[in-house]
């Protein structure tokens, strides 16, 4: 027997159609309530919540223009602002309907009813409510993840003066819908400032996008940022919206911007002067609305001197620079960090861990190439291998310089710390354009991201 699901009120001065209502409905629903007086309706929902209400629009007031019935549609909706309220009347027509309808109803059931299309547009509207609730509950636990997140910006924090200049900006543009360019070398947490911007600007209960232009190959950029219509292309099996259809009414940060090639900085450059993006095989423009950051560790402004980046669209995207400084720059930030991390890293380990005087030392004497995302490696790595809640000097590895005998710097004989100064000082050679230093490396861009993800660059 399939289980009941639902909770019904009905609310109409008519004792025979609530008669009719509960004989036809508690077979089919959990639960069925009826009430004959509209007044009883806020201390009825105060004690109680239903998936949906069956609200009568003509009480004995008035009896044809249902604005009795308008009036309890709003002092429910008062009360509960996800009600489904469906509204039943002897007197419906096509102007009621709209009215109703742009009032806050759902739908709209005309006396008499027939069973099978009442019972219908009953269990949808219990659809309904029950993926209102989910969405709520998905909003206010987003929420919650936020409130937590901006304690006060999550791991992004300092209390260094450039970081300070870093905050106030935050606090200044995050509630305009101006563009945003963060500018910063790898590792010093980029992303973390946009998320910080979009979870304290108006649309923080809206989508936040992260798209990392970059890791996307030629071949896909359209597709990836501006959807496709089922048919574009071989792989094309459905309609897909793209990133900035994904995004709308929210934030889409593009990362790596820097990397974008000519041809397709132009096609960005029209999605974001007319504010509409074309789907890969469809004609119809799309209109969207966004709030765009991006951001790069190149100087785009050196790159447009050298015709290797759009002016124009420079000038979108940097309304506001942000530029954040690398962790050696910032050494009164180490001992804050270090005490964060140590904190994160103690409970997800089951572990106590505190640092050394020597071991604060030696984290301030190390220039941190790979900025506070190394920073946080090695922290971690520390804390899993060490046997004492103390963490001394040794306990930390970090990567001390070893000259070779052709004057290359080498931070260490082991293989794998040699492939990463390398590819890091190629990508620095190259000012963090991955399709040159890919090819410099004799790499592919994919084998490239694989080896900065598993080392952190």
């Amino acid at each position: 027997m399939q289980k009941k699901i639902g909770k019904i009120l009905a609310i109409d001065d008519n004792e025979d159609i609530l008669f009719a209502l509960k004989l036809l409905l508690k077979s089919h629903f959990e639960v069925v309530r009826t009430e004959s007086d509209p007044s009883n309706i806020q201390s009825i929902l105060t004690k109680e919540t239903f998936d949906v209400i069956l609200l009568d629009m003509n009480f004995t007031k008035d009896a044809i223009s249902g604005q009795e019935g308008f009036f309890w549609l709003s002092k429910i909706l008062e009360i509960d602002p996800l009600a489904v309220v469906l509204f039943i009347t002897a007197y419906g027509d096509v102007e009621k309907s709209v009215k109703a309808i742009k009032a806050g109803a759902t739908d709209f059931i005309l006396k008499p009813w027939q069973n099978e299309k009442i019972l219908a547009t009953i269990s949808s509207a219990v659809k309904l409510r029950q993926s209102r609730n989910e969405v709520q509950d998905l909003k206010e636990k987003q929420h919650e993840m936020n409130t937590i997140l901006d304690q006060p910006f999550a791991d992004f924090i300092g209390v260094s003066p450039g970081m300070q200049r870093v905050f106030n900006t935050i606090k200044k543009v995050a509630q305009t819908d101006a563009n945003v360019l963060i500018l910063g070398e790898n590792g010093t947490g980029k992303e973390l400032v946009a998320r910080a911007l979009h979870r304290n600007s108006p649309r923080n209960d809206e989508g936040f996008i992260s798209v990392d232009l970059g890791a996307l190959s030629e071949t896909l950029f359209e597709s990836e940022l501006f959807g496709h219509v089922k048919g574009a292309f071989t792989d094309a099996k459905t309609d897909r919206p793209g990133r900035f259809e994904l995004a709308n009414k929210g934030t889409i940060f593009l990362d790596e911007i820097g990397n974008l090639s000519l041809p397709f900085q132009a096609k960005l450059l029209t999605v974001l002067e007319r504010r509409e993006v074309i789907r890969v095989g469809a004609n119809k423009p799309k209109p969207i609305d966004i709030r765009l950051i991006s951001a790069t560790n190149m100087s785009l402004k050196d790159m447009a001197g050298q015709d290797e980046f759009r002016m124009d669209l420079l000038y979108r995207l940097n309304t506001v620079e942000i530029e954040l400084p690398p962790l050696r720059e910032r050494p009164e930030d180490i001992p804050v960090l270090a005490e964060h991390f140590l904190n994160i890293f103690s409970k997800k380990y089951k572990k106590q861990a505190k640092l050394s005087r020597n071991a604060i030392n030696k984290l301030l004497h190390y220039p941190w190439p790979g900025n506070v995302r190394e920073f946080q490696h090695v922290l971690e790595r520390a804390v899993i291998l060490s046997d004492t809640s103390t963490l001394n000097e040794e306990d930390l590895q970090l990567s001390q310089p070893k000259a070779s005998s052709d004057g290359f710097e080498l931070e260490t004989y082991n293989l794998e710390e040699v492939e990463k100064s390398i590819i890091d000082k190629v990508l620095r050679m190259n000012r963090g354009n991955i399709s040159k230093a890919a090819n410099e490396l004799g790499l592919t861009r994919t084998s490239l991201y694989r080896r900065m993800e598993k080392y952190g660059l």
